[in-house]
């Protein structure tokens, strides 16, 4: 498929929440946008450390990971992040990996925002399907 980049912008979504309710100016709020690989390989999104760093977003736990090359890890896992995507939003958790390492944004906030990749024009898109609003599957029956 070859090289897929899209832009990204992250919001620390406990600094957007203060500031909602009055506790923090909304200048304040610390967001950043940025180019990420896209890798439908992937499971998560991971940022380098620097990027988490400037976000301020806390700490959950660490968590075990499988790179390409079958060597396994612990890495560090944040949360409270607000993701947007082609103008599409969700709340999500990222790995951490080393400063200055290239952001990549894997299938589980793809998923979330109902993204797909076009691997003839090597962009993501929103999902043809639901062009006005993600649409997400449920697989219980009512």
């Amino acid at each position: 498929m070859g090289r897929v980049m899209t832009k990204i912008k992250l919001t620390n979504f406990v600094d957007l929440e203060n500031a909602r309710r009055g506790l923090l100016p909304p200048d304040q709020v610390r967001s950043e946008e940025l180019e990420a690989l896209v890798d439908t390989g992937a499971t998560m999104l991971v940022l380098p450390a620097d990027v988490v760093q400037r976000l301020g977003v806390p700490e959950i736990g660490r968590r075990d990971v499988r790179y390409a090359n079958g060597q396994v890890a612990r890495v560090p896992w944040v949360g409270a992040l607000l993701a947007e995507i082609l103008g599409r939003q969700t709340i999500c958790e990222a790995l951490v990996e080393a400063k200055g390492t290239t952001p990549l944004l894997g299938q589980i906030p793809l998923e979330a925002i109902d993204l797909v990749v076009d691997p003839k024009s090597k962009e993501v898109t929103v999902n043809p399907a639901s062009p006005d609003a993600p649409l997400l599957d449920l697989l219980h029956v009512a």
